[in-house]
């Protein structure tokens, strides 16, 4: 006889969790095609430095061009609208994993950072933005007499 241990309850699970579940998987089931990620997601590290915050977007597949990078007050924007290619009639793909996509990802920049000395540069398939914090002026200290 073999004794099962459960690390918790074997039905954690309700019954709309598991119907959900069922529904998001139904169009995979009709498709030959890998599930895609959602419209806009795109894995971005963002790394504090010393004097500067850096965003770093893995996008391969894209051309400097494609990309636009706008500042709208507080709002940091990072953008690509990439149409897929269309394949010739006499190709049959059999599967199709491989795809450049549009894609938009906004952050919220505070008033730390200093928004004319952004920069971008792309390397081997990743975007880097480098946003310069300000410089923290120190006020002098005094004594204040009391009188």
């Amino acid at each position: 006889m073999t004794n099962v241990k459960f690390n918790g309850t074997p039905f954690e699970r309700t019954l709309t969790s598991l119907v959900d579940d069922f529904i998001t998987d139904i169009p995979a089931l009709f498709k030959n095609e890998v599930k895609k990620p959602a419209y806009g997601f795109v894995p971005v590290n963002i790394t504090e430095k010393e004097n500067a915050y850096q965003i770093e977007v893995v996008a391969p597949g894209f051309e400097k061009s494609d990309f636009k990078i706008s500042l709208d007050q507080q709002i940091l924007s990072i953008a690509v609208d990439k149409k897929e290619e269309e394949t010739a009639a006499a190709e049959k793909n059999i599967r199709k994993e491989f795809r450049t996509r549009s894609f938009k990802r906004t952050f919220t920049v505070n008033d730390k950072v200093d928004t004319d000395k952004i920069e971008a540069k792309y390397v081997n398939g990743i975007l880097i933005v480098t946003i310069q914090k300000k410089e923290n002026i120190k006020t002098a200290s005094k004594d204040i007499e009391v009188l």
